[in-house]
């Protein structure tokens, strides 16, 4: 870490964060350890018998011993394809093919310093956070797409590359469940909460966009306490962090050329027929897009399955059109270069996704984490609290259990079948318990290094800054983390007292 950063790290509690956060071991190396705590606790904890009862089979919850001989066994045979089969893997991978070489090829670099022409300092926070929001649509895209260019678009801009990326992380994970478009999430949610619904009232129906509504106006709340964030708290922590990223791997400042220009012209011409053959295809009720029902939003729908694959054609194809009009582009070569140097930087990455796939399989297989929401919802139903401390109470819980608990349909898969029943039972609705959960689950994603992204975030920090630890991500979220959770709270108590519609055909009371 420079002398700079050392002095950033050096006052008040977010440097405490910071300081304490750096000290712990390298990212892989925590996962090894944890991974090694679960180990001992399902070894202890399998000689406890709780009288709880796992939702998912009706039976009574065992902590499963990962020490025994056959458990063992068992993830040393599945140790690979723990990691192959590990979700984010190729997600990151298949994007950064393509958006390597649109990066490589000068495509997005051009883009952004044009961008940046037309839009003003000023609105450079919220429209990066807006963006972020927005890339929801695509299930997991803004991890490797909007937060590396948050950080691209404020070092062009001469503002600091650590505030963008921190913008973009607090529109896109921590406003998860902030969203003006419909987006995957939504069904996905509707769909475990009416399951878990219909343990109570088997004929019950939810609405797949009952919570949308909610989510619409949240993006607005989420735009403006993020964009308060970085400019009075972010970025006058990071005035005095030194920028020592290697200076050829960082975006070039100067005006565009006219070459650029003709190639920006290209390549986005290129990018928008792209999007009118992708609109045009899956217009027809009986699109190859769609599912069996004709479907084009569901998980089953091909254009859902697909999205990973259409970033990198959307990115591939303008950045070799712009390479090659642009001059930047000699041979096919050339190519095959960029795609083969974006893989060389996510090496670190890699490895650490092997140490985590490995840690999630574990704490998945021992039961700990169901273990951990069930205890906390039966001690929230013990207190029969009024309506809406019960719903800060399920905020509360979700926020803690998702440092644990990524996966957000994992989580909410886990906690639905607990949650709505319960709240069912004391005449909160589904929809108004789903809301919830969104608020709680958003909120605490950024700063957890269990999340599957975090990590990756640490690597784009330090491309700008070297000595970027877990420390410093965690110290520049956690003001994001506790102003959408606090206020969010607020927000949707307020939303719950004045009466103002969820989302489509749903309500606040159940009976």
């Amino acid at each position: 870490m420079s002398e700079a950063n050392e002095t950033t790290a050096s006052g008040g509690f977010l440097g405490t964060v910071e300081r304490v956060g750096n000290k712990l071991p390298d990212p892989a190396m925590l996962f090894v350890a944890l991974l090694a705590i679960v180990w001992v606790f399902s070894w202890l904890l399998s000689y406890v018998t709780f009288n709880v009862v796992d939702p998912r089979s009706g039976e009574t919850l065992v902590i499963n011993n990962l020490l025994s001989g056959s458990a063992l066994t068992e993830f040393l045979s599945v140790m690979v394809t723990n990691f192959s089969h590990f979700h984010p893997v190729g997600v990151v991978l298949v994007a950064m093919l393509g958006i390597g070489v649109a990066e490589a090829t000068g495509f997005i670099n051009t883009g952004l310093r044009a961008l940046l022409n037309i839009t003003s300092d000023r609105f450079l926070t919220p429209m990066v956070i807006m963006v972020g929001i927005a890339s929801h649509t695509a299930a997991d895209a803004g991890y490797v797409l909007v937060i590396p260019l948050g950080g691209v678009i404020f070092y062009a801009a001469g503002r600091h590359p650590l505030a963008g990326i921190s913008a973009a992380f607090a529109g896109v994970s921590g406003g998860f469940s902030a969203s003006f478009l419909p987006s995957s999430i939504d069904p996905l949610l509707q769909g475990l909460s009416q399951a878990g619904a219909r343990i109570l009232d088997p004929a019950i129906e939810l609405n797949p966009l009952n919570n949308y509504f909610f989510t619409t106006a949240s993006s607005l709340l989420i735009i403006g306490v993020g964009w308060y964030v970085t400019s009075k708290i972010i970025e006058p922590r990071l005035s005095d962090t030194e920028v020592d990223g290697e200076a050829e791997d960082l975006p070039e400042m100067h005006d565009l050329r006219e070459s650029e220009r003709k190639g920006l012209r290209w390549s986005l011409i290129a990018m928008v027929l792209g999007v009118v053959v992708l609109v045009a295809t899956s217009l027809p009720e009986d699109s190859a897009w769609r599912d069996a029902t004709g479907n084009i939003s569901s998980f089953q729908a091909p254009l859902m399955r697909s999205i990973v694959s259409l970033i990198f054609l959307l990115f591939l194809i303008p950045g070799v059109v712009y390479g090659v009009v642009a001059g930047t582009v000699k041979s096919s070569k050339d190519i095959i270069v960029a795609m083969t140097k974006s893989m060389h930087s996510m090496a670190y990455y890699l490895v650490i996704m092997f140490f985590i796939a490995q840690f999630v399989y574990a704490f998945g297989q021992s039961n700990l984490g169901v273990l951990l929401a069930l205890q906390g919802a039966a001690f929230l139903k013990a207190m029969a609290l009024p309506a809406a401390i019960t719903i800060v109470g399920i905020i509360m819980l979700t926020a803690v259990v998702n440092i644990f608990v990524g996966s957000a349909s994992g989580k909410w898969g886990l906690l639905a079948p607990i949650f709505i029943p319960m709240l069912m039972s004391l005449g909160i609705s589904p929809d108004l318990t789903q809301a919830a959960y969104r608020v709680g689950d958003s909120s605490t994603n950024i700063i957890t290094p269990l999340m599957p992204y975090f990590p990756l975030v640490v690597v784009y920090c330090q491309r700008y800054v070297k000595g970027t630890g877990i420390g410093t991500l965690t110290a520049l979220m956690l003001p994001y983390s506790l102003s959408f959770l606090v206020l969010w709270t607020i927000f949707l108590l307020v939303y719950y007292a004045i009466g103002l519609p969820l989302g489509i055909q749903a309500s606040y009371t159940y009976g």
